[in-house]
């Protein structure tokens, strides 16, 4: 089959992912230097803390 379109059909997709490039390199660096907030971690770590309690707290009832 031949090709029909003309030269408007011969897109580069080198020059959408340098384009892309471009924004993300345009793109405002504060948002990823941001300090993830404590909170979280605190919760995180004290959801481990009870967790271990509770598998020795059944593990002691078990062994009773």
């Amino acid at each position: 089959m031949a090709n029909t379109q003309g030269p408007q059909g011969n897109n580069d997709p080198a020059g959408s992912t340098q384009m892309f490039r471009a924004f993300v390199d345009e793109a405002p660096q504060g948002r990823r230097q941001q300090a993830a907030p404590a909170g979280p971690r605190i919760g995180v770590i004290v959801g481990v803390i009870a967790a271990i309690a509770i598998v020795a707290g059944v593990a002691w009832l078990a062994f009773i």
